[in-house]
């Protein structure tokens, strides 16, 4: 645990450190925010604070890298080579985004080129939980591990409307996924899960060391650099999981049978994922493209509630808070008590979410 927790603070720092400077060079090469219809901000806004996320990314990995007992993670690295390059092309694609405004379709290519590329060099989804275990072909491997990819990253990518959100629900997601993913690779002794608990643990800090100037009033935005990123990046850890450890060991002991590490996932996005399947039935009803923008997220709705921004971003995370821990205690409790928790936890936030005067 404790060169986890390294791994972590080192992203909190560099990304911490290098967000100031990344902002400097947003505003020199004009990767800028400007005001739309749609926006939330009132005022031109620097993008590209992914960049220091993926800084804090090298770094926490260039530490792993060195510290004993992680380093049998680069032993093998053939599936840490495919996730970074798989992260690069995500960041390239996301800074020119930020830049120039790519259309919809070269920013799906994009994407589907990071996921293909990560996936043709063995990180895939290889069984599912249909009927027993399912194990996958090659292809229907690949082209079920692009739709998660394509899937988690623009539901990270459409969340990401107010100051702190994305990295607000991506982190505490990621804290959730990550102690799901120490128990198997720790304690449950899967070491093909390590490099999983790695990225989680990584991605909490990135969000965490961002989230200071993100916060309202945002000093710069994470971008379609940072928000693919990090949807990258969760699909990724879910993915090497979920792919990787043998669905036979795990319905013994404390842990569920072999389908929490395919739910598990689904809970920690929960509600991103919520947003993008609204947006897409909302704008394809109106005859319009899923990736037609519209001012009809969650956000927008709690905002229209009367909630403030802040927050609106901590009942968006707190929501994700209940579901995705609620899933992970699943491996603790029995599942009567973490379900029961989950009603209880949703319920007591609709009601805060119904009565924004209920919280001045």
């Amino acid at each position: 645990m404790r060169e986890y927790l390294l791994c972590l603070l080192a992203a909190v720092a560099v990304t911490y450190l290098v967000t100031p400077i990344v902002r400097v060079w947003a505003f020199r090469f004009g990767a800028m925010a400007e005001v739309r219809d749609r926006d939330v901000h009132s005022t031109p806004t620097p993008r590209w604070g992914g960049i220091a996320m993926f800084f804090g990314l090298c770094v926490s990995a260039a530490l792993a890298s060195r510290l004993p007992l992680m380093s049998n993670i680069f032993a093998d690295n053939r599936q840490f080579i495919a996730l970074i390059i798989g992260v690069v092309i995500i960041v390239v694609l996301g800074m020119i985004d930020d830049r120039v405004a790519l259309d919809a379709a070269t920013k799906l290519v994009g994407q589907i080129l990071a996921a293909s590329v990560m996936a043709m060099q063995g990180v895939t989804i290889v069984w599912l939980p249909i009927h027993g275990t399912f194990i996958l072909d090659p292809t229907t491997s690949v082209l079920l591990t692009v739709l998660v990819v394509l899937v988690s990253v623009n539901a990270v990518n459409m969340v990401d409307g107010l100051d702190g959100l994305a990295a607000s629900v991506v982190g505490i997601g990621g804290a959730a996924y990550f102690m799901y993913s120490y128990v198997l690779s720790v304690e449950n002794g899967y070491q093909r899960a390590t490099l999983a608990t790695f990225v989680s643990a990584s991605l909490v800090g990135m969000c965490v060391g961002f989230l200071p100037h993100n916060w309202h009033k945002a000093r710069i935005f994470m971008g379609d650099t940072g928000s693919m990123l990090i949807g990258f990046l969760m699909a990724a850890s879910s993915i090497m999981l979920t792919g990787q450890v043998d669905p036979g060991g795990l319905s013994g002991g404390a842990l569920l049978p072999a389908f929490l590490p395919i739910l598990l996932p689904l809970m920690i996005l929960a509600i991103p994922l919520l947003d993008l399947v609204m947006a897409v039935v909302r704008r394809t009803r109106r005859g319009r493209t899923p990736f037609s923008p519209d001012k009809e997220h969650l956000h927008h709705r709690l905002l229209d509630l009367g909630h403030g921004q802040e927050r609106a971003v901590l009942i968006m995370a707190a929501f994700t808070a209940v579901i995705a821990f609620g899933g992970v205690s699943t491996a603790f409790v029995p599942l009567w008590a973490s379900s029961g928790g989950v009603v209880i936890g949703v319920i007591a936030l609709a009601v805060w979410v119904l009565n924004p005067s209920s919280a001045e």
